[in-house]
């Protein structure tokens, strides 16, 4: 865990305003309580300032410092409908429709939050589920420039040091689409290697599309998605090394790859792998981390247009404390 404190060290003098607008979780008053401790960020909670306030006092949490927005009155709320109501104008949206939502809604008002510059990301779904702040996010802020698909990535710290990036691997999507078509499997790989490069700081990214297939050793619809994807990428002029289809072991095992994939710049040395589909990805994360005892964050959100991230319902407060320092580094790299 110390590239977490590396980036805390890296992001603390920036200041940079993260909202949490799930107060009513006593882990976010946990977690907010830590950061102000640590102060590599300003944490920014939602909701009746004496009510939070109370809160925090019943859990025995100390959360002086901690900024409180009130959407009942908030002096940009005005604003924030304008935008919102702009924003899903199309899909019927009114501003009294837009005001109720954001009076109601913790999660698209934090998200609100996000889009009009008030605070620079947003870490939310210890009290939600995925699909929810998803919604808040792309109704609010919506999908990065140039792209269509919003996914996840996986780091996966282990010891096995021949592997990858001195042992770090990046694994997507782990939490997001369930069956990627080709062309979103091509938008995984590319938000991967943005995630990668501004978290990670990783200067050669190489991603291998997975499958159960090596160069056209095996043959089947499956194979044919991820082929398709890795044409897709090529159409593209990106700037990283890539390539598939590749089976697993010819992907990160060096003798396997010049065995299996001899003209590959890829084969033996991937240190970010594009998983063909969500069972796929969820099943090899979590075998890595029981029985190679891999250290795992995430899964962390990209292809949006702003830091948002999405918690485990399951985190520890220490989670949603890390988490905000990686949106952090991700909005002061954004900027």
């Amino acid at each position: 865990m110390s590239l977490i404190q590396q980036i805390k060290d890296q992001v603390k003098p920036l200041g940079k305003r993260i909202v949490l607008p799930e107060y009513k979780d006593a882990r976010v008053l946990r977690a907010t309580a830590m950061i102000l401790k640590e102060g590599f960020c300003k944490p920014v909670l939602v909701g009746n300032e004496s009510e939070i306030r109370a809160a925090a006092h019943s859990e025995g949490v100390d959360i002086k410092g901690a900024e409180v927005i009130d959407p009942a009155n908030y002096a940009r709320f005005d604003e924030a409908v304008a935008v919102f109501t702009e924003r899903r104008a199309k899909k019927g949206m009114t501003p009294e429709k837009a005001a109720e939502t954001l009076k109601k809604d913790c999660l698209f008002f934090g998200a609100m939050l996000v889009n009009i510059g008030e605070v620079d990301a947003m870490v939310a779904g210890s009290a939600s589920p995925t699909a929810n702040v998803l919604r808040a996010a792309l109704q609010c802020v919506g999908t990065a420039p140039g792209m269509k698909t919003v996914s996840s990535s996986i780091f996966m710290f282990t010891d096995k040091k021949e592997y990858g990036d001195d042992g770090v691997l990046v694994f997507s999507d782990c939490g997001v689409i369930p069956n990627p078509s080709s062309e979103q499997l091509a938008d995984i790989a590319c938000a991967a290697v943005e995630k990668s490069r501004r978290v990670l700081g990783m200067k050669d990214p190489r991603v291998s599309f997975l499958s159960f297939s090596t160069k056209g050793s095996a043959s089947s619809p499956e194979v044919d998605k991820v082929v398709a994807a890795v044409e897709e990428v090529k159409k593209r002029n990106v700037d990283f090394k890539f390539d598939g289809e590749l089976q697993l072991d010819a992907s990160i095992v060096e003798s396997v790859g010049a065995f299996k994939a001899p003209q590959s710049e890829v084969a033996g040395k991937a240190n970010i792998l594009i998983f063909p589909d969500l069972q796929a990805a969820n099943i090899g994360y979590k075998l890595v981390q029981r029985f190679a005892g891999a250290t795992a964050i995430g899964p962390l959100i990209q292809g949006l247009a702003a830091p948002i991230h999405d918690l485990s319902r399951g985190c520890f407060d220490t989670d949603i404390a890390d988490v905000c320092a990686i949106a952090a580094v991700e909005a002061s790299e954004a900027k």
